[in-house]
């Protein structure tokens, strides 16, 4: 599996831990929308797409299930949105 694509588009509300938001292609064939980058206590980190359940929790829609590509899409994601915030100054 590669990712072949990975675009962020950044949320200008200052008050929101909600940062960015992105998407990734998979094999030139295959994409994963509403990836959200989101500033916590320790730092940036992401969420997979998700959808609230009747409980109120909120589960994943879309995930890896191996460390190494939850790793992979990560490091992708926020260098790619650092090079937005970069953009932006």
């Amino acid at each position: 599996m590669n990712i072949t694509g990975v675009r962020v588009r950044m949320v200008k509300k200052s008050d929101s831990k909600l940062k960015a938001v992105a998407s990734i292609t998979i094999d030139d064939c295959f994409a994963i929308h509403d990836i959200k980058v989101i500033e916590g206590s320790e730092g940036y980190f992401i969420a997979m797409p998700s959808r609230k359940t009747n409980d109120g929790e909120y589960k994943d829609i879309a995930h890896p299930i191996k460390t190494s590509t939850r790793e992979e899409i990560i490091k992708l994601i926020l260098d790619a949105f650092k090079e937005e915030q970069l953009k932006e100054e």
